[in-house]
C-alpha cells in the first residue's frame, strides 16, 4: 500500500530515492533550485554514472543552477512547458508530492506526498513510471551553458566570455511567459497586472486591499513583500518596467 507522508517524510524520502538509485533517477519538478544536501547526493550519482533525468518547467534557470548543472556529465536536463507535476522516482520507488525540487519548499512549506514501492505496488508504480517517461519524451532536452568572466593577465578590465548558448543580459529583456502567484507561489502567466492565481485572487478580492503584503516576487519568486500594486521586486521591476503592464502605481 502507498505510504502517506507529511513535510518531514517527503524531504526524507526524496533524499532516499536519490541516494538509493542504482540504475536510473527521474526528477520532475516545475522549479529547479536544490539545496546543498540534494546537490551532494546528485553529484555522487553523477560520479557513479547513474542515468539521471531532470525535468523542469520554469523558463529561466538561476545562474547557480546553470553553473552546477554544466559541471555534471550524467545529468540530462529537459524543459517541459506547462509542467505542474512533482514526481521523483528511481528503479524501485516513486514519490508523488506537492513539493517542488526547490529549496524554499523543502524548508518552509507544508507538504504532503505518497510513496509508492515497486515491490509492493508494482502496477501503480508502473503507471507512474510510464507517465513520467511520457513527460520525459515530450520535454525538450537542454544543454545548459553560462557566461563566465575572465580576468586578463595584464590587470585590465575583465570581459565576459560567452559560451555557446549563453544569453546576452545587456539586450532588451524578453517578456517572460511564466510567473508566480504572489501569495501561494503557484505557476501562472507572467502578468504583473494579474499577479494572483484564480483561487488566491478570489480570497484577496474579499478584502480588496491593494497594499496587502504577500510573500514573493511575481517574476523571480524570490522572497519579497509583494502587493497588487507592486508585484515585482526592485531587481525585476528595473528589468521589466518597460515591457510589462502594471495594475497601479510604479514600483
Amino acid at each position: 500500500m502507498a505510504k502517506f507522508l507529511t513535510t518531514t517524510g517527503v524531504s526524507y524520502q526524496l533524499e532516499e530515492i536519490i541516494k538509493n538509485a542504482k540504475e536510473r533517477l527521474v526528477l520532475i519538478s516545475p522549479f529547479l533550485r536544490v539545496n546543498e544536501r540534494v546537490k551532494e547526493l546528485l553529484e555522487d550519482k553523477d560520479r557513479l554514472k547513474i542515468d539521471v533525468r531532470v525535468i523542469y518547467g520554469k523558463n529561466e534557470l538561476q545562474p547557480e543552477e546553470n553553473n552546477w548543472l554544466e559541471s555534471m556529465t550524467s545529468i540530462r536536463t529537459s524543459f517541459c512547458k506547462n509542467l505542474h507535476a512533482k514526481c521523483y522516482l528511481n528503479e524501485n520507488a516513486a514519490l508523488l508530492t506537492s513539493m517542488n525540487l526547490y529549496e524554499f519548499s523543502q524548508v518552509n512549506n507544508n507538504e504532503m506526498g505518497l510513496l509508492v514501492s515497486k515491490e509492493k505496488e508494482r502496477e501503480l508504480y508502473e503507471e507512474i513510471y510510464e507517465e513520467s517517461m511520457r513527460i520525459v519524451r515530450v520535454s525538450e532536452e537542454i544543454r545548459v551553458t553560462v557566461a563566465r568572466v575572465e580576468i586578463p593577465e595584464n590587470g585590465g578590465e575583465s570581459q565576459p566570455r560567452k559560451r555557446s548558448g549563453a544569453r546576452n543580459t545587456r539586450e532588451t529583456p524578453e517578456i517572460p511567459e511564466d510567473g508566480f502567484c504572489i501569495r501561494c507561489e503557484d505557476a501562472i502567466p507572467a502578468k504583473p497586472a494579474q499577479p494572483y492565481c484564480k483561487s488566491c485572487y478570489a480570497s484577496w478580492k474579499r478584502h480588496n486591499n491593494k497594499t496587502y503584503k504577500e510573500k514573493n516576487c511575481h517574476t523571480c519568486r524570490n522572497e519579497y513583500a509583494a502587493t497588487l500594486l507592486k508585484p515585482l521586486c526592485l531587481t525585476c521591476y528595473k528589468k521589466y518596467k518597460d515591457v510589462f503592464e502594471f495594475a497601479g502605481n510604479d514600483s
